[in-house]
């Protein structure tokens, strides 16, 4: 369907892409991998005709249809979610919108003297919008928006007055609505919380069409794709498999490779003290020029790349005693809404929670009751004794100042750092060399994260409450943190839609449903096998 041939791609004076070639057939979900900066989102737009490549050529098949999800959502103002939704199946969203237009128009009495006229109209445009199969399109952007998390409400009101992530989730529906033959879906995983993630990897196992992905969602890649392809060092290879075997091929052939370099550095090492020895000598002139002329012949195996991935280690942090946080009949809500009613929930040292519960359960305003950042209409929160908590929520990234560098940051959150210390946690946590030196106003959202957990864990607390951690976070930046927390000795309270971080870190779970609070004994992996769901009200 989609053919890469020979392709070469220059940004300025960073080379992406050597004559790299990759294809991508009918019915085929790849997931495409690479470090930040290898040139994932080029390669989208290459093959969507959005930039071209400077050598080789990008062929697509006559009349195959793609349909691209980037994280560029551009505007949206001023119509209704479905309608957005049904925008991206072309003329049938005009006729729909019109057909709102005239509803309205015929409900208004300042219009009744042109109600025949409006009445008529309606007629026609309401047989144009049956005729596209409008109704069917409506009731399938309706089941697309609900399976992304939309109440009817939402799906109705302006989505103009939605956040970013909720926009994300409008435009993702449109690619989904399409149907296209091929979806390019450039990190689809964002913004969506662990139900609405898992209707989409059931959505995407259903659909017939090509896929090719990014997620730095390592369960999600791995259920969905049969097929890897990695940019490295400016050239695609292809791996048959899913992203496990994908990692567990590329540390194989790194191995090899490695052992290939070794023992030609042997032999070369050899040949070379063999020259040297014996170069003066008249008497092994010919032996000395023979081994000369088979070194200049001889092909140079280069070592591994290697990807540089830093393991952070806590220092121990202070004991806590036996209780960390007791909540006791406490209640909260906002407005005429009740979340929590008599809430008792007691957080013992060394227990791992992960907090699990459906859009609008409560999640986040636990935590906030627990980190005392919001107050209880009723009962009392109560922190044990000697307790050190650390805090990590997405607006902790807003608190950063914009104009201090990565490494003034750290510098001044530790003053009694020593500048090697303070780089070495700056590199841990993704900024090696001059990226310390970069201001705070530039990071994404990836790199702010990590900057303000590296602030978090250098003096580790006894207690750490995490808000979606690994939101933003590439797989390596998440590997790491999950082997530095699974050795950490302190106390966890934490929301995560990442199902590899809930399984490798938690040994208690609390289920937020409408029908009570329940509290399980063992970790996520326990809570799967025994409820046989992934979601409070999800089925596996």
């Amino acid at each position: 369907m989609i053919r890469l041939d020979n392709i070469g791609k220059q940004h300025g004076q960073q080379i992406l892409f050597i004559e790299a070639s990759a294809a991508l057939h009918k019915g085929e979900k790849v997931g495409l991998v690479g470090p930040n900066g290898a040139g994932k989102t080029t390669l989208f737009r290459m093959m969507t005709g959005q930039e071209y490549p400077d050598e080789g050529q990008v062929s697509i098949d006559r009349g195959v249809t793609i349909g691209y999800f980037s994280q560029d959502v551009g505007e949206m103002d001023g119509r209704s979610a479905v309608s957005e939704v049904m925008d991206g199946a072309g003329p049938v969203s005009t006729v729909a919108a019109e057909m709102k237009h005239l509803e309205a128009a015929m409900g208004d009495p300042d219009q009744a003297d042109n109600m025949e006229k409006l009445v008529e109209r309606y007629g026609v445009v309401q047989g144009r919008f049956e005729e596209l199969g409008g109704y069917a399109l409506e009731g399938r952007a309706r089941e697309i928006l609900a399976g992304l998390g939309f109440s009817e409400e939402m799906m109705d009101g302006d989505v103009g007055k939605l956040s970013g992530g909720w926009k994300m989730r409008v435009a993702l529906a449109r690619i989904l609505l399409m149907r296209p033959d091929a979806m390019f879906l450039d990190e689809p995983s964002n913004h969506l919380d662990l139900e609405s993630l898992i209707w989409l990897e059931g959505f995407l196992k259903g659909y017939e069409g090509a896929l090719l992905m990014t997620s730095h969602d390592r369960e999600f890649m791995n259920r969905i794709v049969t097929k890897v392809v990695e940019i490295d060092g400016g050239s695609l290879t292809t791996y048959s498999g899913n992203y496990d075997f994908y990692e567990g091929q590329r540390a194989q052939n790194e191995a090899q490779q490695q052992a290939q370099y070794e023992r030609q550095q042997a032999m070369l090492a050899k040949e070379i003290k063999f020259i040297e020895r014996f170069k003066a000598r008249a008497s092994h002139a010919a032996q000395v020029q023979s081994r000369v002329k088979k070194l200049e012949k001889i092909e140079k195996v280069e070592p591994p790349k290697r990807r540089s991935t830093v393991l952070f280690e806590f220092q121990p942090p202070p004991r806590s005693g036996d209780d960390v946080v007791n909540l006791k009949n406490v209640s909260k809500g906002y407005g005429k809404r009740t979340i929590y009613d008599g809430l008792d929930f007691l957080v013992r040292r060394a227990e791992r929670w992960c907090v699990m519960g459906v859009n609008g359960a409560g999640k986040s305003t636990l935590l906030k009751l627990v980190t005392g950042t919001t107050q209880p209409d009723e009962g009392t929160v109560a922190l044990g004794g000697s307790v050190k908590m650390g805090y990590f929520a997405q607006h902790a990234m807003d608190l950063l100042d914009g104009e201090k560098t990565v490494f003034e940051q750290l510098s001044d959150a530790f003053p009694r750092a020593g500048q090697g210390s303070l780089r070495a946690l700056a590199g841990c946590f993704g900024f090696s060399g001059d990226e310390v030196e970069k201001k705070c106003r530039v990071l994404s959202g990836g790199e702010k994260a990590r900057l303000v957990m590296a602030q978090m864990l250098y003096d580790p607390p006894n207690f750490l409450v995490l808000d979606e951690p690994t939101n933003h976070l590439d797989m390596g930046t998440k590997e790491m943190l999950i082997t530095a927390l699974s050795r950490y000795e302190g106390t966890m309270l934490f929301v995560s839609h990442d199902r590899h971080f809930l399984g490798a870190l938690s040994n208690r779970v609390l289920e937020l449903t409408p029908d009570g609070i329940h509290k399980y004994g063992g970790g996520y992996t326990e809570y799967v096998a025994r409820t046989g769901q992934e979601a409070p009200g999800l089925r596996s």
